[in-house]
Order: structure tokens, then sequence, then C-alpha cells
């Protein structure tokens, strides 16, 4: 996969977005969108900034380099996952990813079940 066309559809998919979603985020219409990703017209800087603002690694799509991750501030735990994700193939990235996402979402179910269950169980206070 080679040029910015093949390579901004490579993060499109990674974000599991259609090509409508992501040009609404850029600010173009899905057939501009289809004709980026294609090589047929090149991005301009707006756009560019309008995608970076959901995870869009502009320095990828541009140079086909990724954004060195800062890695200050990790904790043991967080770095022994990162180094062990670095290693997987993509496929295990992929489910690792998927796996992770599930677990959040669970997380932020349960959260907010809980804090409503605690919510309602509060006493009134009369008027």
């Amino acid at each position: 996969m080679t040029g910015i066309g093949p390579r901004l559809r490579e993060e499109r998919e990674r974000l599991t977005l259609t090509q409508k979603e992501f040009g609404l985020v850029g600010g173009v219409e899905p057939n501009a969108q289809g004709k980026y990703e294609s090589g047929e017209r090149s991005p301009r800087a707006d756009y560019l900034a309008a995608i970076s603002t959901i995870g869009v690694d502009i320095l990828y799509v541009v140079l086909g380099r990724r954004t060195p991750m800062v890695e200050e501030g990790l904790t043991g735990g967080e770095e022994k996952v990162l180094l062990s994700y670095r290693t997987l193939p993509t496929s295990g990235q992929d489910v690792l990813c998927n796996l992770a996402r599930s677990l959040a979402e669970m997380s932020a179910n349960y959260s907010s079940r809980n804090t409503v269950k605690k919510t309602s169980r509060a006493k009134k206070i009369p008027e």
C-alpha cells in the first residue's frame, strides 16, 4: 500500500467508518472521499486537520510513518500491555483492540447502571 489514498482508506477502515461518515468529519462529500482514497485527488490541509480530530494519524497518511507514541508516564502494567501488543501480528492486535473496547463498554455500562441504582435508592428529602 503506497500513497496517501490507500493510507487514508486504511485509517478510515481502522476507525470503522464509511466513506460518507469519514467525509462528513472532513467536510467533503462521499464522492470526494472516494477520489482521495483512489488517488484521483489530494486532500487539502483543512480536511486533514478535521479528520485528525477523530484520531486519524496524519503523519502516517501523508508520509507513511506512524506517529510515535509518547510513552512517558505509563504505568508498569500499561508498558507490558503495549509491549505485548507490539509483538502481535495485525490480526492479534485487532483481537486485542476489540477485547479492550468490549471490556471498556461493559465497564461503562456497569458503572452507569450502578450509579442509577444508587441514585434511585437515595431517600427523598421532604419539601
